[in-house]
């Protein structure tokens, strides 16, 4: 590279990070588990048309990418899936179960069988999306030859929320491959969501969590116990904690077969111990703390299955805990210390999996992509056994974030990671501010991590500063911070943006004039809200957004997110003008700022239909503003084909050129429609 230094406007700046390499690097390792003593976990293909494969680490240390293409293991149950897998060991070898995304069946898979082909273990249903499965569990003591507790989905008619979703049991022999009569249901549906039952050590118990409408799972969720039959039927369920306003995040049983579990009922997700679980004729359980801070050890159950923490055969448990970061820990809770794994991660997702002392995880950092990691509780000491990262370019290329808070209307906080531009080669001219973008996450009830990615770096290593805002709503500061958002969608997210942005301006960050948004999901939302109300940003980038809000409540989307807006809006029946008054498709006159729009065709979160009368709208006009839109085939909601991520990534940066005066290398020019 040479020790010269070229000075170049920014956003000019040449770079080894192009969109084929951050598309390559798009997605990580997650679901992790053990199979026997092997450390098994699904890996992103995005050159194999963005399918998850299963990997399996030998005791040799090896990798293997277990299931070949087309399979593709991924769940749809509440669209956004869960726990795909699970797996075991019997005389014969390992056995694994898992969710086939193109047909949602389960299937068994033994790769020690002579034609070790993967088994069918479910149906198909002709009727709506048909069956789904998630949060799978082998239970070879159940059954002749064992069966697997997991979640049903199955739609009962054509509608998105034609859906009754309930624990199942479903033979390991292949016995209801096509005989949907032979799965066992293990609860009556009475509840909108379930997640996957968790039967304790002496296989007596099961609880799990349930949730009904117009409740999401942060708002409010119930533990459920029942007791287990031989039979294996459950008895009659019995609260343990929680309730409308109390978010229950996971369940599990410790060695001793007390139940613990992750709830929020101080306003921070903490442990507990649900002191007379045992009781199946008693009241509600006493909950008693182990381990009582202002940080989280839960989180958000988008998809079904997720784990914060694992409990240990030596009495401690595994902790993914933190506040606006997640790290990994050992809790004693016994005297409710937590002891935090050494290493260069800032950021654990919350899948654990646990093998006597083992605790295997997904971990990343500001200088590292996820990667799968592996912690001896005893020695505290924790090593990468798989996706191990590896430098794709010289890191002296990869951004320098700064953590910031910031400060909003009324005074408040807003927590933000900023990205200046950074390049080991390049300088701009000193008298000239760079542009920035402002990323806003989706969810909204999510928070945008501070880890290694390449797409970011892709803007950051040509001179395009971006700043990553976890405004009000977000997750990892407690539920005061979350509940910033409840009736406010379209304001504090658009508000707190916005207060990002011009601060950064005002301190001589950013140039006021060269400010952008993008966002996707939720965050497409954002997006196209603050382009209709603001004039802080000279163009944005939407990705698969929601902009007609009515239309999107009233069968315009999954049944999952069906009644979110009664939250995050407020209920339709009592402020109809308040989801027009706010929709972006309403307003799309006001949009002065060009743009960029990018959808996916298969989009059942977000579907297609709200964009194309979006456009209609904006180019109703007598003269419309310059604006492009892309639309790809096969692709759902959030892209993970490489091909669409580098058409997204070069068509982002090309409007930012066109409106900022930039120049860059390399790059095709989108054609905006004027």
């Amino acid at each position: 590279m040479g020790d010269t230094v070229q000075t170049l406007a920014y956003g000019s700046w040449p770079s080894p990070i192009d969109a084929a390499l951050a598309a390559a690097h798009d997605g990580h390792p997650d679901y992790v588990g053990f199979v026997g003593d092997e450390a098994w976990w699904t890996e992103p293909r995005p050159a194999e048309g963005g399918r998850r494969t299963l990997v399996r680490r030998r005791a040799d240390g090896t990798e293997e990418s277990v299931l070949p293409a087309p399979w593709n293991v991924r769940s749809r149950v509440v669209e956004y899936g869960g726990q795909p897998w699970t797996g075991t060991v019997r005389e014969d070898g390992p056995v694994v179960v898992f969710v086939n995304f193109a047909d949602q069946r389960l299937y068994a898979y033994e790769p020690a069988a002579p034609d070790n082909a993967p088994r069918p273990l479910t149906p198909v249903s002709p009727v709506g999306g048909g069956l789904r499965w998630v949060d799978p569990q082998v239970h070879l003591e159940r059954g002749e030859a064992g069966e697997v507790w997991c979640v049903l989905e199955e739609f009962t008619g054509d509608g998105p929320t034609d859906v009754r979703r309930l624990a199942a049991a479903v033979p390991l022999d292949g016995s209801a491959a096509e005989d949907r009569g032979a799965v066992r249901e293990l609860t009556d549906g009475r509840h909108r969501f379930v997640t996957g039952p968790r039967v304790s050590p002496d296989g007596r118990r099961a609880a799990w969590l349930v949730w009904d409408h117009p409740r999401m799972p942060w708002d409010g969720t119930e533990l459920l116990v029942a007791e287990v039959a031989p039979d294996g039927t459950l008895g009659e369920p019995r609260k343990v904690a929680g309730g409308p306003d109390e978010s229950i995040a996971q369940a599990d049983w410790d060695r001793d077969g007390a139940l613990l579990y992750a709830g929020d009922r101080t306003g921070w997700w903490n442990l507990y111990r649900a002191s007379d679980s045992g009781d199946p004729g008693g009241g509600p359980a006493v909950p008693v703390p182990l381990c009582t801070r202002e940080e989280e050890f839960g989180g958000p159950l988008w998809t079904i299955g997720r784990r914060w923490f694992a409990p240990l055969d030596s009495g401690l448990i595994a902790v993914v805990h933190g506040r606006g970061a997640a790290v990994l820990g050992v809790l004693d809770p016994e005297t409710g210390e937590v002891v935090d794994a050494a290493g260069p991660w800032t950021e654990y997702e919350p899948t654990l999996a646990v093998d006597g002392s083992r605790v295997v995880t997904v971990a990343a950092s500001p200088r590292s992509a996820y990667e799968v990691v592996e912690l001896d509780a005893r020695t505290g000491r924790a090593r990468v056994v798989g996706a191990a990262h590896h430098d794709p370019v010289d890191p002296a290329f990869y951004p320098e974030p700064q953590i910031r808070t910031f400060t909003g209307p009324a005074g408040r906080e807003i927590h933000a990671h900023i990205y200046p531009p950074h390049h080991p080669g390049q300088l701009a001219p000193g008298d000239v501010l760079p542009p920035y973008v402002v990323w806003a996450h989706g969810g909204p009830t999510g928070r945008a991590p501070l880890v290694l990615d390449l797409e970011i770096a892709y803007f950051t290593s040509r001179g395009i500063g971006v700043a990553e805002v976890n405004y009000g709503g977000s997750t990892g500061y407690g539920r005061e911070y979350r509940n910033r958002l409840r009736e406010q969608w379209g304001v504090v997210d658009v508000e707190d943006c916005a207060a990002v942005a011009l601060a950064l301006a005002e301190e001589g960050t950013a140039d006021r004039d060269r400010l952008a948004v993008r966002g996707g999901s939720a965050g497409g939302w954002t997006a196209a809200a603050s382009l209709v109300g603001t004039d802080v940003y000279a163009c944005g980038t939407i990705l698969y957004p929601v902009l007609d809000l009515a239309g999107w409540g009233a069968g315009g989307t999954h049944d999952f997110e069906s009644q979110y807006l009664e939250s995050l809006v407020g209920p339709f029946a009592e402020v109809p003008g308040r989801y027009a008054e706010r929709s972006p498709i309403e307003r799309a006159e006001r949009i002065t700022a060009p743009f960029l729009l990018l959808q996916g065709l298969d989009d059942v979160i977000c579907p297609p239909a709200q964009c194309e009368r979006f456009l209609a709208r904006v180019e109703e006009r007598a003269r419309s503003v310059p604006h492009a839109y892309i639309a790809f085939e096969g692709e759902g909601h959030g892209f993970r084909r490489a091909d669409t991520m580098v058409r997204v990534l070069e068509a982002e940066l090309s409007l930012y050129a066109q409106v900022f005066g930039l120049h860059p290398p390399g790059v095709p020019v989108l054609e905006l429609v004027k």
